[in-house]
């Protein structure tokens, strides 16, 4: 049996999959596959008050947006964070709130394309920190390319 994972997708995956026009997009892919119930998707306020505010700015229509953000809110499982659960980790604050978000709601995976957050290496405080790509093949239960299973 595969194990069904506990994500946070940053706000930059959420990005890229509404900006791709590539239809095998990973991002895509995986919004797709959460909407399908494969894995579970942690939110909380600054995600996607972040997400709100980045998909706006890059021109996706607000009415787009506020039918995703419902969407969001209804199936993905919600992480309430305290002031005091938001620990400085990286440079930005709003990563910091990511973070704590995939901490507090006790992530198997953080996804993201930050250098910030990916400066902390493969895994930090036992969250595995991966791009769209590697966390596509985990959930497929896919080994990457040219990787050999015992």
């Amino acid at each position: 049996m595969i194990k069904r994972f506990r994500a946070v997708l940053d706000t930059n995956v959420f990005v890229s999959a509404f900006l791709s026009r590539n239809p095998s997009s990973p991002t895509k892919e995986l919004i797709q596959r959460w909407q399908a119930d494969e894995f579970t998707l942690l939110v909380c306020d600054a995600l996607l008050d972040e997400i709100s505010e980045k998909l706006l700015e890059r021109g996706i229509d607000e009415d787009q947006v506020i039918e995703f953000l419902a969407l969001l809110t209804r199936l993905a499982e919600w992480v309430d964070l305290l002031p005091g659960m938001i620990q400085p980790i990286v440079v930005d604050p709003d990563d910091d709130a990511i973070f704590a978000c995939a901490l507090e709601g006790k992530a198997d995976f953080l996804v993201t394309y930050d250098p910030h957050l990916l400066s902390l290496g493969d895994e930090y405080q036992g969250v595995k920190i991966n791009k769209a790509l590697p966390f596509l093949w985990a959930v497929r239960g896919d080994p990457p390319r040219g990787t050999v299973m015992l």
